[in-house]
């Protein structure tokens, strides 16, 4: 009897020893983790978790840093062990709302609306879920107004595809009109240059001063081509000149 007391109050000895190393991870990675250097108390929060599996500072923790490097499955997945086994309401509502930003995180937005409305059921006083609630609401619906548009628009193009298809008159007529209208262009474009052209000086148009100069000229060089006739009609004879003295 006296040896199986013995034997107990070792076991319980160690069992203190081995709350304190627990606490002791959890203490050491909590340090790290004010200090951002998450993986490191990643590593010391699994240590804490492994020499007791229950612990729900090492637990809660762990799914932290996890969270906070961004191991958004991983997180979600230890906060949901935490609400599926602890009995603690506070607990519980603390690992869903954790579970709801985790999910908020990963765009799975109708989820994260499910964890934070457990959140709420738990603590229905907490505010910080009660808002992180109505943004994801609001973002679910933006997604759905969205994707309402892109399949309207993606149903209006393959309906004109269709009809095109289907309506082969219409397509050709279309492409009458666009025929048309570019003949149209080219013939407004064709009558501008032409405007332009009129509008230039021709080399080859005479003005009337230039025709009148050239009429003049013209004269003048028949009246100077006539003098020179008389004058070489005059001197041709080979009779006596007479001269007037």
């Amino acid at each position: 009897m006296k040896r199986l007391i013995v034997v107990t109050y070792l076991l319980l000895q160690g069992s203190l020893l081995f709350a304190q190393k627990e606490k002791r991870d959890i203490h050491k990675g909590n340090q790290l983790y004010q200090q951002q250097k998450y993986a490191e108390a990643e590593a010391l929060y699994k240590k804490s978790v492994e020499k007791s599996k229950e612990s729900v500072a090492g637990n809660f923790n762990l799914g932290d840093a996890l969270y906070k490097q961004k191991k958004l499955d991983n997180a979600a997945q230890k906060f949901t062990e935490i609400a599926g086994s602890s009995k603690n309401k506070a607990v519980k509502a603390q690992a869903y709302h954790n579970l709801g930003n985790a999910l908020l995180e990963s765009k799975k937005l109708e989820e994260s609306i499910e964890a934070y409305k457990k959140s709420l059921m738990n603590n229905p006083k907490d505010d910080e879920t009660r808002y992180n609630l109505a943004y994801a609401q609001e973002k679910l619906k933006q997604q759905q107004q969205q994707q309402n548009k892109d399949k309207n628009n993606k149903d209006n193009k393959d309906k004109d595809n269709k009809d095109q298809k289907n309506d082969p008159d219409k397509n050709k007529d279309q492409n009458k009109d666009n025929k048309d209208n570019q003949d149209k262009k080219d013939q407004n474009k064709d009558q501008d240059e032409k405007d332009q052209k009129d509008q230039q000086p021709q080399p080859d148009k005479l003005s009337k001063e230039d025709a009148e100069r050239m009429l003049e000229a013209l004269n003048n060089e028949e009246k100077n081509t006539q003098d020179k006739l008389k004058n070489k009609k005059a001197k041709g004879g080979k009779g006596k000149i007479v001269k007037d003295w």
